[in-house]
């Protein structure tokens, strides 16, 4: 759901011939953000630092979509994946 759903959108579409996905989905982050929880009603389930300059996030719905964004620190953030059927795993000890 997620996925069709930010194609139509207001969203920035960008050619990524680097990446697995044909398009890279970039905004404001706080933009990002508030369409990511509001509309699509997701929380952001993990964060990650990439680099000084980059976190990465993964936003997940109760339905178990899931996109991955990067957020940038001059204030965009960028959806670079997106899926379905997200599954939370215990770390074995």
């Amino acid at each position: 759901m997620i996925r069709a759903a930010f194609f139509g959108l207001f969203l920035t579409a960008t050619s990524a011939t680097a990446t697995p996905i044909a398009e890279v989905l970039c905004a404001p982050s706080h933009e990002m953000q508030k369409k990511l929880e509001q509309q699509f009603r997701s929380s952001r389930a993990a964060t990650g630092m990439r680099s000084p300059d980059e976190m990465m996030e993964v936003w997940t719905d109760k339905r178990g979509d899931w996109a991955m964004v990067v957020r940038y620190a001059g204030g965009t953030s960028c959806i670079v994946a997106m899926g379905e059927h997200w599954e939370v795993t215990e770390n074995p000890a």
